[in-house]
């Protein structure tokens, strides 16, 4: 490992990845159902972007001038590929956090998002951030911080610092990282199978490890065998935000908003004799076992009255993102899956499945005498969280941002023919990204190049496929004879063409 990595991972790659909760627009429905109000974002900034695919979706698909920064080369490269490709007006920077946040050339920002940075860097580094926030946040502005936490991680601690020290001590000199992970995970293996005595009075461990076992190697690197990895609860991450001034204002992950279907009666009669709303947050992580957490922290948080409240989230427009025979009425929280109430959520889906944008007011007018207000806002939050339903864009900035996502997109669509580890293309109308399986950006690439029969769309994707000695894959095995990929890429086209792609079109990702 190199000394600039600060004993960082960095030969290897963090997984792409898109995460919808830094999208501004979604960062405004939780603020706005958690009562506080939402600032428009006009600058925003992402501190270690990764590979970039967040920064790109939203810089592409917005009017948001975005900033951001990660200090491995290659990451910053792809990241820089995908902004020069879209022609978007992003700023990025190969710099670490000390020398990013120095910079007097930055504007203040409206919002600062910090996804997998703040439980993997040491003290230092936190001290740079939190300065960081406290002079380029605008006042009103809002900072999005996920980290692991404990209780959640307290049990799989040690066995973490076993795979790293592992990989530290054990490994023959010069071995990368991905021979060393494997290596580790071979050993904790063996170490479970001769019944150590923490095992056996945590026994979750071995479930924990045997889905390590399962996970990208990029991501087991970055996650598990970095040299800082703090897990922390939310009272420490409250006292050190303190110097920047940052107020709790809710959870980021919208499924939290609800405590039916994450706390039991107990639980929540507990959590209402607490008043001290940091220590509330702490007692209900240890009440939901919590080993993630994802929040907004705003600098001068102002409520919003139940009357601006409800009229502020009539205002907002959502669009259905899933094609509505693919949505389940069920939901997971804390407690497990849930069922949804045919009854509320039949109406609501029915009112989105033109896939086209609805304000909630206009939505309450539709369902009236058939979904309560309070019914229709707990569907429309609820099915946000579950990734099926996005909030949208005004008309004019849907147009502004189309030339953009079709341009990305397009860079995207090329990149499918050989990887499948960029399943997202963006959308102007929810001004970031949404999912789009690797097939089915072949099949929209064979419509891009002027093919409109599934079975040429299929086609095409087989001729990609054998060209780089891949094969579809039903039912965890995979398809070896030329006619069943054939066949096998024809009915998942079909599908694509009666499912899938009305909704990319309203969309406008096709």
């Amino acid at each position: 490992m190199s000394d600039w990595s600060g004993g960082y991972v960095t030969d290897v790659l963090y997984t792409p990845g898109y995460y919808s909760p830094l999208n501004p627009l979604i960062m405004q429905l939780a603020l706005t159902r958690a009562g506080v109000v939402a600032p428009t974002v006009g600058t925003a900034c992402e501190l270690g972007i990764g590979r970039g695919v967040s920064l790109n979706a939203h810089a592409t698909a917005s009017v948001t001038r975005w900033y951001g920064n990660d200090f491995i080369p290659a990451q910053l490269g792809f990241a820089r590929s995908l902004a020069e490709q879209a022609r978007s007006d992003a700023r990025l920077f190969e710099e670490d956090f000390a020398t990013f946040c120095a910079r007097t050339d930055l504007p203040d920002f409206d919002f600062i998002a910090l996804h997998g940075v703040w439980s993997w860097i040491d003290e230092r580094n936190r001290e740079v951030l939190v300065d960081f926030l406290r002079r380029r946040l605008r006042t009103g502005g809002v900072v999005y911080i996920s980290y692991n936490t404990t209780p959640g991680w307290a049990t799989f601690a040690p066995m973490r610092e076993i795979l790293r020290e592992h990989g530290e001590v054990m490994s023959a000199p010069g071995q990368g990282t991905e021979a060393r992970v494997r290596e580790a995970l071979g050993f904790a293996e063996r170490l479970l199978a001769v019944q150590p005595g923490y095992a056996e009075v945590n026994p979750e461990v071995h479930d924990r490890l045997g889905m390590l076992q399962q996970q990208d190697s990029g991501y087991l690197a970055h996650e598990y065998f970095n040299r800082d990895w703090h897990p922390m609860p939310f009272s420490r991450v409250a006292e050190q935000l303190r110097p920047a001034r940052l107020e709790f204002a809710c959870s980021a992950h919208l499924p939290d908003h609800f405590d039916a279907i994450n706390l039991t009666p107990a639980h929540r009669q507990l959590l209402g004799e607490i008043g001290e709303k940091h220590f509330r947050q702490t007692v209900r992580d240890f009440l939901v076992n919590q080993s993630f957490r994802r929040d907004h922290w705003v600098r001068g948080a102002r409520e919003l009255s139940s009357s601006e409240r409800l009229e502020a989230l009539r205002r907002i427009r959502v669009v259905l993102i899933s094609p509505r025979q693919e949505i389940p009425l069920t939901v997971r929280g804390s407690l497990g899956e849930a069922t949804m109430s045919e009854a509320i959520y039949a109406p609501v889906l029915e009112a989105l499945a033109d896939y086209r944008p609805h304000t909630l007011g206009e939505l309450e007018h539709t369902l009236a005498g058939r979904v309560r207000q309070e019914q229709l806002e707990y569907a429309v939050v609820l099915l946000a969280g579950a990734g099926h339903l996005c909030p949208a864009q005004a008309p004019d900035t849907i147009e502004q941002a189309l030339p953009g996502c079709r341009r990305l997109n397009a860079t995207l669509l090329q990149r499918a023919r050989s990887h499948h580890d960029t399943p997202w293309l963006a959308s102007p109308v929810t001004g970031g990204a949404v999912m789009v399986p690797r097939f089915d950006q072949l099949f929209l690439l064979a419509r891009e190049r002027g093919e409109r029969d599934p079975r040429q769309w299929a086609a095409l994707a087989w001729q990609i496929l054998e060209a780089r000695q891949q094969r579809v894959v039903r039912e965890g095995a995979p398809l070896e004879d030329e006619a069943d990929n054939l066949a096998e890429l024809h009915r998942q086209a079909c599908h694509f063409e009666a499912v899938r792609l009305p909704v990319l079109q309203a969309l406008q990702v096709a």
